[in-house]
């Protein structure tokens, strides 16, 4: 099947739905910097490094005659309004109608739209609602509901919206959980025990898969790219020491505390629990649970990307802050290849 990737950051979405057998036709990405690493992992798909609203479908619709689904996250940042000002014509919730706009123009067998779980709840689901009417009158049918990454084999509580609609009558659902669960240890335990402010951008793995997970997303890869520690200071460093396995700041002493408004701040991640949600700020102790589980560090960028469930063949290019946002604001793979299936196994039966 022929995809369409808006709002595609660096291809979590893509890469999900290229493991299910899909081709991506072109995708649009506003970011020079995230477009860019995008292109280099996905050189056999059209790259639009630019304002989506300036974007000519008709033009794009030349080269691309044909698109099976239209897949996005575009940001609504007016559903969190209260009341009747509630609105999918709020001026923030712009984005949101681009989508619809190529939705409208290519019109795809399927859409997938994600975003935060918010926008399914929020108002008694009065933008929910909105949502679906609004797909509705394009002929569309569509269910939606909140997935929890966990669920599908991903290493981290990540919980999205996702809707997913099909040109007339829907003949699928959401997909269902797998029923197992990916630990941290599972994830990263394979990779080099480097030390805050050690790592290159490429280097070699030190020890052989363990994991079902490991060797899945090793595959063939000789070359361990993008496993760089930050250099924390010699104060963080030591206070990282105090904390032993399993614990957080809960063992340090008052005059260390800090007024960080982040959960799991100066907090191990737990080897045989899952992450939170991995932010764009994975890199630094104060932002979140972010800290390796043994080791006084936060994570790399590949530690993080495999959380996500990035294969290790998947370079995070750029500067340490791109790469970084690359993997934070990524759909994890998983979780989108669980949503491709369900498209694609339907498709098949047809």
């Amino acid at each position: 099947m022929i995809v369409a990737d808006l709002f595609a950051g660096v291809g979590g979405l893509s890469q999900g739905f290229i493991k299910a057998g899909c081709e991506v036709a072109f995708a649009v990405e506003f970011d020079n910097e995230i477009a860019e690493a995008y292109k280099k992992n996905h050189p056999n798909t059209e790259v639009f490094a630019d304002d989506i609203c300036q974007l000519d479908i008709e033009k794009i619709k030349q080269n691309h005659p044909r698109i099976d689904i239209v897949m996005g996250g575009p940001p609504c940042q007016g559903f969190s309004q209260k009341g009747k000002r509630l609105n999918l014509d709020d001026p923030r919730n712009f984005l949101f109608k681009q989508f619809v706009r190529f939705v409208a123009a290519l019109k795809p067998k399927y859409f997938v739209l994600e975003n935060v779980p918010n926008i399914i709840t929020t108002s008694n689901g009065y933008f929910k609602d909105q949502i679906i009417r609004e797909f509705g009158k394009l002929g569309y049918d569509v269910c939606c509901g909140v997935l929890c990454a966990s669920d599908f084999g991903v290493p981290q509580d990540r919980r999205r919206a996702v809707f997913i609609g099909q040109l007339g009558s829907l003949e699928i659902g959401l997909p269902t959980p797998y029923g197992c669960k990916t630990t941290i240890k599972d994830a990263i335990y394979d990779l080099p025990f480097i030390a805050s402010g050690e790592g290159q951008e490429e280097s070699k793995y030190d020890k052989a898969p363990v994991s079902e997970f490991q060797k899945t997303l090793r595959g063939n890869a000789s070359v361990l790219y993008n496993h760089t520690a930050t250099k924390h200071s010699k104060a963080a460093v030591e206070k990282l020491k105090l904390i032993p396995k399993g614990k957080g700041k809960e063992v340090l002493p008052e005059h260390l505390l800090t007024k960080s408004i982040y959960s799991g701040t100066w907090s191990r991640l737990l080897e045989d629990g899952i992450a939170p949600t991995i932010t764009t700020r994975f890199d630094t102790p104060s932002s979140g649970r972010f800290t390796h589980p043994v080791l006084h560090r936060c994570l790399t960028v590949r530690e993080a990307a495999r959380i996500q469930t990035f294969p290790d063949s998947f370079i995070f290019y750029g500067s340490r802050g791109s790469q970084m946002k690359q993997v934070g604001n990524a759909v994890p793979p998983m979780l989108a290849y669980a949503i491709a299936n369900v498209i694609v196994e339907n498709e098949k039966h047809k």
